[in-house]
């Protein structure tokens, strides 16, 4: 791997410096490195997928469906480093794509290292303020893409979604929730105003900086095209206990249409009380 890392900067002493994690279900690896031609850390994410008589999911769900659908999502990733990252900017940063090698076998991506760039570890039980930081990444990045083309990406985005989880449907309790499933998702499928969704954003994959307050994302297998509230109820869904969910929803909601409004306003956009609505 190393090897194969170096060619792909052209850098013979490039090091590896550490592991930072596996990828889900041993597909690969996230590694930091150091590059003495670029004089810097970065980040490297390789995606190897095991021989199907290899593969492990913790759960059991290493069905071929479920590889298909992994091995898309790393393939819309790096179309996503590619195309859309630097459309980005600094209230919605993501790492920003160095260099990429792929074949049939392998992906290789090598980013930024947001830790270098002085942006603190992710945490996955972060403080309301932390939450509020993220909410406003958020509206930040829909606004960046709002009504925008998106190719090449998921044209539904979002990690959870009825398509995805008929199993989850079938198992719900009866009431209104699952009698509506179905409505709800056409509804959101059929919204005017679409943009681009992170699709798994979650704390676990927000990075912050605690010297500028800035805020940097990661982990863009689940990035398509939606209406950007999905990627709101995820994200607090995923960061609140239920007390608190239940306590700060509204005055969570009410920050991202503001922001929102504030960051599209900026860009011209004169259909926002359509958009809230």
């Amino acid at each position: 791997m190393l090897t194969l890392i170096r060619s792909t900067l052209n850098d013979p002493l490039l090091t590896i410096t550490e592991q930072v994690q596996s990828l889900w279900s041993d597909y690969g690896a996230i590694l930091r490195c150091f590059s003495p031609k670029l004089n810097r850390s970065v980040i490297v994410k390789f995606i190897q997928p095991p021989e199907a008589k290899n593969r492990q999911h913790p759960r059991g769900w290493n069905t071929q469906t479920s590889h298909n659908r992994k091995i898309k999502s790393y393939q819309i990733e790096t179309q996503f480093y590619k195309t859309y990252a630097n459309k980005t900017h600094s209230k919605c940063a993501v790492p920003q794509l160095i260099a990429v090698d792929h074949n049939d076998k392998f992906t290789l991506l090598v980013l930024d290292d947001l830790t270098a760039l002085g942006f603190d570890s992710k945490d996955t039980k972060g403080t309301i303020e932390q939450v509020k930081q993220g909410i406003a990444w958020l509206a930040q990045f829909h606004a960046s893409f709002m009504q925008q083309p998106i190719n090449e990406l998921w044209t539904q985005g979002g990690y959870w979604h009825l398509a995805t989880r008929q199993d989850e449907w079938h198992s719900m309790p009866k009431g209104k929730l699952r009698d509506n499933a179905q409505t709800i998702d056409k509804t959101l499928q059929q919204a005017k105003f679409t943009t681009l969704l992170h699709g798994d954003a979650k704390l676990a994959n927000l990075c912050f900086n605690s010297n500028t307050e800035q805020v940097a994302a990661v982990d863009f297998q689940y990035v398509g095209k939606g209406a950007g509230i999905i990627d709101l109820a995820y994200f607090i869904g995923s960061s609140l206990s239920e007390d608190d969910l239940y306590f700060y929803h509204e005055i969570l909601l009410n920050q991202y249409l503001a922001e929102l409004k504030q960051a599209l306003q900026s860009k011209g956009f004169n259909h926002f009380e359509q958009l809230e609505q």
